[in-house]
């Protein structure tokens, strides 16, 4: 058979190879002196040479063989011997030339003279001449990391033709060795450069992949190790990128597999059984064993151990990749090592566990080889992992106690992935799970003990609106953290939380619960706490997942006695309800006690939902009491728990929970309050009580009031006590006035809306005097007709025997018409009948306001001053409420008179003006019935001279006084009728002057001494305003005071209280004439500022405001209205008009 020629498409590639190849020859055999010069060409001539075959080997590589690469390997020679006179570009081209060579070209059919001639030039390339300085020239990062991919390409390629040792062709083992070692160098000393340390893993990877002779591995395994020890440990794996990580792990895997690998091994673990079988045949031997000996595997396994060690501890780093490349490591070494290396199966075993993710789809579960899988095949697994998850379990409150909480989250979340694969692996033991309970128990109690308590910052005003908002049975409120509340803590009790919850099945956790709960009740401090907390999260798992088979079967006859669920939360409950209605002020109890307690009723009431109602009866008020707490904690917790109740038991808001079990709740405080068991939280759990139920509720407390009536007998002599108990009846009124109910029963709507206010007299007009002569001539004509002489009497004066004692003498004169009068009489007696019959009824809420107003009185002067004030505010706040019924409320204020009056007197400010409110509160709801005790009190033997002289001085206090300003006029005074009037006489009297025909005005006085005619000179121009400057008449303000004293200074608040109280007393009460003006005397100066006080005074007076305002100088310039009128007197004729007024600026005269 002939033999078969080139094949076309090979000929053609040679001959594009060839035109490059010639030319290259020539360039690389050319002097030395030219080499450098031809740098760039023979540069353009390899890179062609790398694309025509890379190029070829994307297109056929088939015809791709060593002989077309050793001739272009010829010219590359040349250029390679020649290395140190090229730039390092050229040689970095020449290196990738090389390998393009090895991998499509040489293939496997390199000759090992040629492949170790490359790795001797690599090596010294990268590496240097070992034993001697570095190389002076430094390569580039390119130049070396193309150096390591042709090393291993060139490793790959040789490794399997690679001799045994012992064989006499190992000529090239030196020359691998020496390769192998500048690989681990680069791998720790490649300048931290994540590209060049990768490539020498993977040209690492090679040798371990590709050599087939395990004694010639087993001489590199020492040095490979340690550098990958060294790469994968601290410090240096803190600074090293995780792909750089990820590959180390993956290259130590395959080193320790194909070196220690059971495969590889199985020879001299068959000689290890029979040296464990021939006991003391074997004498000990002090030399060096030999590679691949029993010995040597013993040694080995215990460095590797040392090495695994360090290299296990990357399992707590937070990357995903490198812990799934350690689980392949820790499950690859369990799996094909587990003979060789079975001292290290503690190790890998506790590292896989670890590493073990919860979230591993089925998928790759199918696909890789598991722990539970491994521990399924050997038995000693199994044992490997029951002992390491006792002793995670009995070192967790020893973590605990650790200050990082990283550690102390990586340890909960490892006893839940063993209790995971425990369970997995069927494994049942008693002492796991008796273990597991006290490990839980020591541990929280260890964290109650390190933890600090955090800072609570709850909003008060938030709270109480979340209380009176009610709440909205669509939205599920959650509880804040009873433990580990702050917010470095918040992941350590979500894992916590998270071990609970998957510790087991439900049985299991109910076992546990129980088992807590036989020492919560003689236990104490923070073993009741941490037994308390347990059980109740135990049992709250438990139910949540056995809730989704409860809804399909019926397990609860295969539930062992005395660890069924509901028997053991039944004692739970009883637990927390006696703790719950134990609470009290005087004991020491640890508020989280009370408020897990809280989340115990919580938890039962939102499982029973309806059915828990008569639960309330025993619940409702204890619960309430947590919301006068002192810890804000437990009010948060007392909150929520409302408003659990309330959206359980089928209440719409908290409100509605209250009213309908009032009943319960006043029976309950009732019983306290009798009993005089009587705290701080008992009367701050009325107001709150109170504020949240509304006016609903005042009518069902005439029993808590008599109780409280009768605490303030008991115990008026503390002023505290009294103070929180009138806190309540103050609670009590300002809800009570909100009532709807609180309107009189049969009351028409006109009655229920009294209004004392003064309103201005209006002008009858012409008509209105036309009737009212009308009316009074016709007055007088009856009076002249009836007015006739009717004899003497016909008896005796007096009421007769069938008289009534009210008759008059009138009646008796006019006994004609006896008949006619007892019908009269008889009439009025009906309707005197009738009208109290329609007498108003007060509603209870009324009548229990009245009697808290009527109790105040007694305690107006107590030594607290701030009871006194709230007294004093409690009065302003109920007196337009109790005003509609004047019956009742007029002599309510007759008693309180005397005592609220003489609050004005007060050494304290803030009662002082809490007094003045109260009075100007009594009169808008009393009007003229206090007329009389203000004309006594405002000139009166009182305290400080009478009520006018407080008011004065009051106003001198607060740096306000009256300006001194010029009287109007020339003579000093601007009175009409004065004896130095404007007019320039006595007795002035401004008449109209006569507007001549250039426009000139005048005007004319006429004199009342002798009626002459005296010209004055015209109004000045400037217009007063009541807003003047300082500069015109004095130092003060426009309005005529002087302000010495900030707004915000305590006189200054006492006179802006009075000056409230005059606005009320001239606006509702009726004052004489010599009260209204000397009150117009001391505000005149700040009318023109206080409009509301200008318009109460010009409501009762407005001419004597005006006048009073003109003496000040306050009243504004207004245009004088034009009136043409025709004069017939002799000697005047023209049009005249109304002159102007004569204007002073303060302090100047016109």
């Amino acid at each position: 058979m002939a033999p078969v020629g080139p094949s076309p498409a090979r000929t053609e590639f040679f001959q594009q190879l060839k035109p490059i190849c010639v030319p290259l020859t020539q360039l690389a055999l050319r002097p030395s002196t030219d080499k450098a010069a031809h740098a760039k060409e023979i540069l353009n001539l390899i890179d062609r040479v790398a694309d025509v075959w890379t190029a070829q080997a994307s297109k056929d590589a088939s015809i791709l063989d060593d002989k077309l690469a050793d001739y272009c390997l010829v010219p590359l020679s040349h250029v390679i011997r020649g290395h140190d006179q090229y730039p390092v570009r050229v040689i970095e081209a020449a290196i990738k030339c090389l390998r393009v060579l090895i991998e499509h070209g040489f293939k496997a059919n390199m000759p090992q003279q040629l492949a170790q001639q490359l790795l001797i030039f690599l090596s010294l390339l990268v590496g240097g001449v070992p034993g001697q300085q570095p190389q002076k020239r430094e390569l580039p990062e390119e130049t070396v990391l193309e150096s390591y991919k042709t090393l291993g390409a060139l490793i790959t390629v040789t490794g399997p033709s690679i001799p045994p040792s012992s064989s006499s062709e190992h000529q090239i083992l030196p020359a691998l060795r020496h390769a192998v070692s500048v690989v681990l160098d680069g791998i720790t000393e490649g300048g931290n450069i994540p590209s060049i340390q990768l490539e020498a893993l993977n040209c690492l990877h090679a040798v371990f992949a590709t050599v087939r002779d395990n004694s010639v591995l087993a001489t590199f395994l020492p040095g490979t190790v340690s550098t990958l020890t060294k790469l994968l440990s601290l410090p240096l794996s803190q600074r090293t990128q995780k792909r750089v990580l990820v590959s180390g792990l993956e290259v130590l895997r395959v080193v320790l597999v194909n070196v220690l690998g059971d495969i590889k091994t199985r020879g001299i673990l068959k000689q290890t059984e029979l040296q464990k079988a021939q006991e003391g045949s074997s004498e000990t031997d002090d030399t060096p064993p030999d590679v691949l000996s029993p010995p040597w595997l013993r040694a080995t396994a215990a460095q590797v151990k040392i090495a695994l060690s360090s290299v296990l501890k990357l399992r707590k780093s937070e990357s995903a990749d490198i812990q799934s490349a350690l689980l392949r490591l820790c499950i690859g070494l369990l799996d094909e090592c587990h003979g060789s290396l079975a001292e290290c199966q503690s190790i890998l075993v506790e590292s896989a566990m670890m590493l073990e993710s919860e979230h591993r789809s089925e998928l790759s579960t199918l696909r890789e080889t598991s722990l539970q899988d491994l521990a399924s095949i050997y038995p000693e697994l199994a044992d490997v992992v029951r002992n390491t998850m006792y002793n995670w379990i009995t070192g967790l409150p020893r973590v605990m106690q650790s200050a990082d909480e990283t550690v102390k989250q990586l340890a909960i979340r490892n006893i839940l992935r063993g209790s995971k694969l425990v369970a997995d692996l069927g494994i049942d033991s008693s002492i796991l799970e008796n273990s597991l309970g006290d490990a839980l128990r020591d541990s929280v109690i260890t964290l109650i003990k390190t933890s600090k308590p955090s800072k609570v910052t709850i909003d008060e005003i938030g709270t109480t609106d979340m209380v009176l908002a009610g709440t909205n049975t669509g939205v599920e409120v959650a509880y804040r953290p009873v433990l580990l509340d702050s917010e470095s803590q918040k992941t350590t009790r979500n894992e916590i939380n998270t071990l609970i919850s998957k510790i087991g099945s439900s049985t299991r956790q109910a076992k546990l619960a129980a088992s807590m709960l036989s020492s919560l009740r003689d236990s104490e401090g923070a073993d009741q706490i941490a037994s308390y907390w347990l059980a109740f999260e135990l049992l709250k798992a438990s139910y949540a997942q056995s809730s989704d088979i409860d809804a399909f079967f019926d397990l609860s006859g295969l539930e062992e006695p005395g660890y069924g669920q509901d028997s053991i939360f039944q004692e739970l409950y009883d637990f927390s309800a006696t703790v719950l209605t134990s609470h009290s002020d005087a004991t020491d109890t640890d508020w989280r006690v009370e408020a897990i307690a809280l989340e115990v009723v919580s938890f039962s009431a939102s499982r029973s939902r309806a059915e828990f109602r008569p639960e309330l009866i025993d619940i409702l008020y204890p619960v309430v009491t947590f919301l006068g707490s002192q810890v804000p904690q437990l009010r948060s917790h007392a909150i929520t728990t409302l408003n659990t109740l309330a959206s359980s038991c089928g209440y719409t808001t908290v409100s509605e929970l209250v009213i309908d079990n009032v009943d319960y709740m006043i029976n309950s405080v009732s019983l306290r309050l009798n009993t005089f068991d009587i705290s701080p939280a008992s009367t701050k759990v009325l107001v709150m009580m109170v504020r949240l139920t509304g006016p609903r509720l005042i009518p069902y407390l005439d029993d808590v009031v008599a109780a409280l009536f009768a605490a303030l007998d008991n115990y008026h002599g503390y002023p505290v006590f009294v103070e929180n108990l009138f806190a309540v009846l103050s609670e009590i009124v300002t809800q009570g006035v909100k009532s709807d109910t609180l309107l009189l029963e049969s009351s028409s709507p006109s009655s229920a809306r009294i209004d004392h206010r003064k309103r201005k007299a209006e002008s009858a007009g012409i008509d209105g005097i036309l009737e009212i002569l009308a009316k009074r001539q016709k007055r007088e004509q009856e009076t002249e007709d009836e007015d006739v002489v009717m004899g003497h009497p016909k008896e005796a004066w007096g009421p007769g025997k069938d008289k009534s004692q009210a008759k008059s003498l009138l009646d008796q004169l006019t006994g004609d018409n006896d008949e006619d009068n007892e019908m009269e009489e008889d009439k009025e007696g009906g309707g005197e009948k009738a009208v109290e019959e329609a007498k108003k009824t007060p509603t209870p809420t009324y009548s229990l306001l009245s009697r808290v107003v009527t109790l105040t009185q007694h305690y107006l002067t107590s030594p607290t001053p701030t009871l006194r004030k709230s007294l004093l505010d409690l009065l302003g706040t109920v007196a337009p409420a109790l005003g509609k019924d004047e019956d009742e409320f007029l002599p309510l204020v007759h008693a309180l008179w005397p005592v609220v009056i003489s609050r004005l007197h007060d050494p304290e400010p803030f009662v002082v003006i809490a007094a003045c409110n109260a009075l100007a509160g009594l009169c808008a709801a009393a009007g003229d019935f206090l007329t009389s005790r203000f004309k006594t009190a405002w000139s009166g033997d009182q305290k400080g001279g009478g009520l006018g002289k407080w008011f004065a001085k009051v106003k001198k206090e607060a740096g306000v006084e009256t300006s001194k300003t010029t009287p109007r006029g020339k003579g000093g005074s601007a009175l009409l009728g004065s004896s130095s009037s404007s007019m320039g006489g006595s007795g002035g009297i401004l008449i109209p002057g006569r507007t001549s025909a250039d426009g000139d005005t005048s005007s004319l006085s006429l004199s009342v001494s002798n009626l002459g005619l005296v010209k004055t000179p015209p109004p000045p121009q400037a217009v007063m305003s009541g807003s003047g400057s300082s500069g015109q008449g004095g130092t003060g303000t426009g309005s005529g005071t002087v302000a010495a004293l900030g707004k915000f200074a305590q006189a200054s608040q006492i006179w802006a209280a009075a000056v409230g109280l005059l606005t009320a007393i001239v606006t509702y009460v009726r004052v004489d004439d010599d009260m209204f003006d000397q009150m117009l005397d001391l505000v005149v100066d700040i009318l023109p500022k206080n409009e509301e006080l200008r318009r109460a005074f010009e409501t009762v007076n407005a001419d004597a405001v005006w006048l009073a305002m003109y003496e000040q100088g306050q009243v504004e310039w207004m245009p004088t209205p034009v009136v043409v009128v025709a004069v017939a007197e002799e000697g005047v004729d023209g049009l005249f008009e109304f002159v102007p007024m004569e204007v002073n600026v303060m302090g100047n005269k016109a």
